[in-house]
């Protein structure tokens, strides 16, 4: 244990007798820069700054052309944007005031012919057959009552109504008899006649028929009778017969 003890005493002499002798070869070689570290983060915003100063004025009144020239220029018009969505509709706004009345029309034209155009613009007739004998077959009727006859343009001997004003016309009539009745509407201006029957049922017939006929000057409407399904006896009946004629001008 005594012998162990003395070798390392040696041994740590000899060590600070070799570090002793070292001259400066034994110097280390410099070491290199390290490299650039990646960026940090942002710090905290900082503290917002006091107030400044305000700005010193000029004294006395500014020039105005002076504060134009110091203000930029306009800019271009920049392009129009999107439309936007329809507006709500406003509340109705008050009636504005009368305007001014305007000029007068050019004077009127009367529709009709000669010295009396104002009265032949109206036409219009009434006429009512009381004859209890029964209207011969495919003759005119006629009529023994006028109730109106507007111009004179009804002839109740003859059973013709004659246009005096070109126009459109509307003619109707009714029948009331204890036999079977058949009744045609007639008109130059019409193609073909119009016929209405009505058959008795042993009670009072009751007949109606009508048209809207256009018509020129001249032309004539009436009324005749005509055989259909009607008995002999009919023709030869006399009870009470009654046939109403109408006709006006509608424009």
């Amino acid at each position: 244990m005594g012998g162990c003890y003395v070798i390392a005493v040696l041994v740590g002499a000899a060590l600070l007798l070799t570090s002793g002798q070292c001259d400066a070869s034994c110097a280390g070689t410099d070491g290199r820069p390290g490299e650039a570290g990646t960026p940090g983060r942002d710090g905290w915003p900082g503290v917002k700054g006091d107030k400044g100063e305000p700005a010193a004025m000029a004294a006395g009144p500014v020039d105005a052309s002076v504060l134009l020239m110091m203000k930029g220029g306009m800019g271009g018009r920049g392009l129009q944007g999107p439309m936007g969505p329809k507006g709500f509709r406003g509340d109705l706004g008050e009636p504005g005031r009368p305007g001014q009345p305007g000029r007068q029309g050019p004077e009127g034209k009367g529709i009709g012919h000669g010295q009396h155009s104002t009265e032949q613009a109206r036409s219009a007739f009434s006429v009512i057959r009381t004859d209890s004998s029964y209207p011969r077959y495919d003759k005119t009727v006629t009529y023994q009552k006028t109730v109106v006859n507007q111009n004179q343009d009804f002839e109740a001997a003859t059973g013709f109504f004659t246009c005096k004003v070109a126009g459109v016309y509307y003619f109707t009539f009714h029948s009331a008899a204890k036999v079977s009745m058949c009744l045609r509407l007639a008109s130059e201006a019409l193609p073909n006649k119009l016929g209405f029957c009505g058959y008795n049922r042993n009670n009072e017939q009751v007949l109606s028929g009508g048209a809207v006929l256009q018509l020129a000057v001249g032309q004539r409407v009436w009324l005749e009778s005509f055989r259909d399904e009607q008995p002999d006896s009919d023709l030869r009946d006399m009870q009470e017969k009654m046939i109403i004629f109408n006709g006006f001008l509608l424009f």
